[in-house]
C-alpha cells in the first residue's frame, strides 16, 4: 500500500511539475502601451475596416457558443433571446425588471430564480464578446493603447468596468487593412497569460457586417464553434418589400426592354431579357455586352469598327451603370452587395441604402424618402467620390410604363436642377 502511495505521490509531483514548466514557458506578462491620441486613431482604423456603422444599425444578430447556449440577439430593441438546457430567458441587459424566463415548452415561468437571469446575463457578456468584441472597442469602460507587436502596431484594449470579468486585457493583432486577425488575452478566468486565438472564418452577413463563425485557441488548440451566424436587418427588409410591391417590382422582373436617355445626351435600349445594351452618344453607337464586355462592339456614325476600342466599351458600360440607377435603382433593394437598414426622420422611416459592391462607386449611400404608398419620392445622396454628404435629390413623375412596372422619368436636385430621363418604355 506505501508503495501505491509512494507511486501515486510522483505522479501528481510530475504532474504539478510538468503543469509549473507549462506555465513558465507559456505564461506572458502584460504588455505595456501607450494611451492616447495615436491609440484611438489606432482603433477608429479598425472599426472602419470592420464597417461599425452597419454594425450599429444592425437590427438581429444569430448565433450559439459551442453548441450549448443559443442566441437571437434583437439588438435595436435591446433584449436577447438565450436558449440552453431546458431555459428561455428573454434578457434585457439594461432593463432587467422586464426579463422573463419560459421552459423548453415555451410556457413562462411564475416568480423565476434570480439566479437564472444572472447566469444568463453572463453567458451573453461571454459568448457575446467572442462574437463582436472588435466592434465595441469604445464602449464605455475601455482603455486603448498601442502596443508594439512583431515590428507592427497592434492595439491593446483593456476593459476597467462592465461586462463580468473587469479587468481583462486582450490586444488586437491586425493586418495590412487593420482587420482583426488573431489576440492575445491577459483574462480572469484564463490563469496563462497571453494566450492567443485566431478572428478568422469570417462570414458576410445580410446586414453588411463581418462575424466570426469559429476561434482555435493556442492552448490545446481548442476550438470554439459559434455556430450558424446570421445578422440582418428585418424591419428595413419589410420596408424594402413594400416599397417594391408598390413600385409593381414583379412586372418589372417580368419586362424584356427598357428605353430612356439621360439628360438628353445618352440613350439606351436595353434587352433586359438577354442582358445586352444599344448605347449611344455623339457620333458613338455602342453594342454593349455588360457580363461579356469582349463580345461589345463600337460604331463610330452607324459605321461598324473591326477592331473596336475597348476604352469606349469600358466608357459605355461605366455609362449604363450610373444612368441606369437614376432609372431602375429601387427595383435592386435586395441585389447583392446592398445593405438595408432603418433611419428615423422626423417621427418618419426613411430607408438607407448602401452599395458595398458593384457599379462604379461602391460605397455609395442613399436615404430614401417614401410618400404614404411607399413610392420613393426623394432622397438624399452620400457619394464620397464626388463629395456628396446629403445632396437632395428626388423621384418625380413616375409613370407605369407597357410592361406594368413604376419607373421615373425625371429627377430634381441641387439648385431646382431636372434631370430627365427622356422617353420612359418598357415594353415586353
Amino acid at each position: 500500500m506505501k508503495k501505491l502511495f509512494k507511486f501515486i505521490g510522483i505522479i501528481l509531483l510530475f504532474f504539478v511539475l510538468a503543469i509549473g514548466v507549462f506555465y513558465f514557458i507559456n505564461n506572458e506578462p502584460l504588455p505595456k502601451g501607450k494611451e492616447g491620441k495615436e491609440a484611438d486613431a489606432l482603433a477608429i482604423k479598425v472599426i472602419n475596416s470592420l464597417h461599425h456603422e452597419a454594425f450599429e444599425n444592425t437590427e438581429v444578430i444569430e448565433w450559439s457558443f459551442r453548441g450549448k447556449h443559443f442566441y437571437k440577439w434583437m439588438k435595436r430593441e435591446g433584449y436577447v433571446i438565450i436558449e440552453w438546457d431546458n431555459y428561455i430567458v428573454h434578457l434585457f441587459p439594461n432593463q432587467p425588471q422586464k426579463n422573463i424566463l419560459f421552459n423548453k415548452e415555451k410556457v413562462k415561468i411564475k416568480n423565476p430564480d434570480s439566479k437564472i437571469f444572472q447566469q444568463a446575463h453572463s453567458f451573453f457578456n461571454n459568448d457575446s464578446f467572442w462574437l463582436v468584441a472588435p466592434y465595441k472597442i469604445f464602449d464605455k469602460g475601455t482603455k486603448r493603447s498601442i502596443v508594439e507587436h512583431n515590428n507592427k502596431d497592434a492595439l491593446l484594449i483593456t476593459y476597467t468596468s462592465g461586462g463580468s470579468t473587469p479587468g481583462d486585457s486582450y490586444l488586437w493583432i491586425l493586418d495590412d487593412n487593420y482587420y482583426p486577425i488573431s489576440y492575445k488575452m491577459w483574462t480572469s478566468i484564463i490563469p496563462i497569460g497571453g494566450v492567443s486565438a485566431t478572428w478568422s472564418d469570417w462570414k458576410k452577413t445580410e446586414a453588411g457586417i463581418q462575424l466570426p463563425t469559429k476561434h482555435k485557441l493556442s492552448l490545446f488548440g481548442v476550438e470554439l464553434n459559434m455556430g450558424e451566424v446570421k445578422a440582418y436587418n428585418n424591419n428595413a427588409n419589410i420596408l424594402a418589400k413594400k416599397v417594391l410591391k408598390a413600385i409593381k417590382h414583379e412586372a418589372y422582373k417580368k419586362t424584356k426592354f427598357l428605353e430612356w436617355s439621360f439628360a438628353g445626351k445618352r440613350h439606351y435600349k436595353w434587352n433586359k431579357e438577354q442582358h445586352n445594351v444599344y448605347v449611344s452618344w455623339d457620333t458613338i453607337q455602342v453594342n454593349l455586352y455588360p457580363n461579356k464586355l469582349n463580345k461589345s462592339t463600337v460604331s463610330y456614325n452607324d459605321v461598324l469598327q473591326k477592331n473596336p476600342n475597348f476604352k469606349i466599351i469600358q466608357k459605355a458600360n461605366d455609362l449604363f451603370n450610373n444612368d441606369s440607377f437614376w432609372l431602375i435603382a429601387p427595383h435592386k433593394l435586395f441585389e447583392d452587395g446592398i445593405i438595408r437598414t432603418i433611419k428615423k426622420i422626423n417621427s418618419k422611416d426613411a430607408l438607407l441604402v448602401k452599395y458595398t459592391t458593384g457599379g462604379t462607386t461602391p460605397g455609395d449611400s442613399y436615404l430614401w424618402f417614401l410618400d404614404s404608398n411607399y413610392v420613393p419620392k426623394s432622397y438624399k445622396m452620400y457619394v464620397p467620390s464626388m463629395k456628396m454628404n446629403g445632396v437632395d435629390a428626388t423621384w418625380d413623375n413616375w409613370i407605369t410604363t407597357n410592361s406594368g412596372t413604376l419607373l421615373p422619368t425625371s429627377h430634381t436636385f441641387g439648385k431646382n436642377r431636372i434631370l430627365s430621363m427622356g422617353d420612359v418604355k418598357g415594353t415586353n
